[in-house]
């Protein structure tokens, strides 16, 4: 026996070290652990998670179809998530994506190929035409081996035939066995085998990233958000209200007529102020935008909603004129602790001034009281 740093065959105990520390922990790794890496998370979805991601992931793909329709049920011939290029869908040029879930393991060749027997045998039937490329998505990914036999046409082919009668014959209808024989032998024999592919998990990641729900499913935070468009010299048709609310302050505060800008001229003060507000509505604006493509629907407007229910009481307070209740309504905006909503990392105290501003362009909002 080797003897330990102590020179006896008795074991050397140590002190357990402290743990190493590379940085101070933040807020949000105390409240939430350590950020999963999308790719792990994904390996970890139930069946449900899976099912709603594939519909997210969905939302995108309708930038690059005419029309992206969801397939379910035993009579849906092997399409799943099917995206059309023209108004003739089935009939036309189209795509067609296999999303397989699976807790256990990768897709294999034993499930994959019945899914092609299905393709050949419906097209061959003229349920729907050729789809121009045929992708399997998988939770966990594609197997090696079959990652091989779908990256070689003449492979795939000859391994769909070798297994046809154990694999596929049984597996396309549930009302007769499906055999390669005769007129759909010719057919299968003729066919393009290289429209079929796969999207890895990776992919598919990357694709989901173009959606508004990508944050919301995987965390990591909201991408960088755009400087807001400066306001036109003139206001626009969608600002005529809240831009007419702004004049009746105005006209209440000064006792006088003023209905434009023109208005204002002999106040300065005002007509700073009336550009000011300009730019805080095209902030909130700017923030609408930006919510409409990183957060799911519903986030923003819950924002307004939360500005709105921290405003109103100051709104329906007394106030020396209508001006000063529009200015204390906007500070009161300013200072509300959001803490939330998924937007409040890219909020800022513009955008809660320009809802306030928002609000008032529908009338939830008003600043001269009758």
């Amino acid at each position: 026996m080797t003897k330990g740093a102590n020179g006896t065959d008795e074991p050397d105990m140590q002190e357990m070290p402290t743990p190493d520390q590379a940085s101070v922990p933040t807020s949000a790794t105390v409240v939430h652990g350590k950020l999963i890496p999308p790719q792990q998370q994904i390996l970890l979805f139930s069946p449900g998670d899976w099912e709603a991601f594939v519909q997210e992931w969905a939302h995108y793909q309708r930038t690059q179809y005419v029309k992206v329709v969801r397939f379910s049920g035993a009579g849906d011939m092997g399409i799943d998530v099917a995206g059309f290029t023209d108004e003739k869908r089935l009939k036309g040029v189209w795509d067609n994506y296999q999303c397989k879930h699976s807790s256990t393991k990768e897709l294999t060749a034993s499930i994959a190929l019945p899914e092609i027997g299905k393709c050949l045998w419906h097209s061959h039937q003229g349920k729907f035409s050729v789809p121009r490329r045929y992708y399997f998505m998988a939770s966990k990914g594609c197997g090696n081996g079959l990652q091989k036999l779908l990256g070689d046409p003449a492979a795939l082919k000859a391994e769909l035939f070798a297994k046809w009668d154990k694999w596929c014959a049984s597996a396309i209808t549930s009302t007769q066995a499906i055999f390669l024989k005769g007129a759909f032998k010719t057919y299968a024999d003729a066919f393009d085998y290289s429209i079929f592919t796969f999207k890895t998990p990776l992919e598919l990641i990357d694709e989901h990233r173009n959606t508004p729900y990508h944050a919301a499913r995987f965390g990591g935070g909201l991408p960088s958000r755009p400087a807001a468009a400066k306001p036109p010299a003139s206001p626009a048709s969608h600002e005529s209200r809240y831009v007419e609310q702004l004049f009746e302050a105005y006209q209440d505060h000064k006792s006088t007529p003023v209905s434009d800008l023109h208005g204002l001229a002999s106040w300065p003060e005002l007509e700073s102020h009336y550009h000011r507000q300009r730019e805080f509505f095209y902030s909130a604006e700017s923030l609408r935008n930006f919510a409409r493509d990183t957060v799911p629907g519903g986030t923003f407007e819950s924002l307004q909603d939360e500005v709105h229910a921290g405003v109103i009481e100051v709104e329906a307070s007394v106030h020396p004129d209508a001006y000063a209740r529009m200015n204390e309504v906007t500070q009161a905006a300013v200072n509300l602790p959001l803490t939330s909503n998924g937007l409040i990392s890219v909020t800022k105290m513009q955008d809660k001034r320009g809802i306030c501003h928002q609000l008032a362009n529908v009338d939830r909002l008003r600043w001269v009281k009758k």
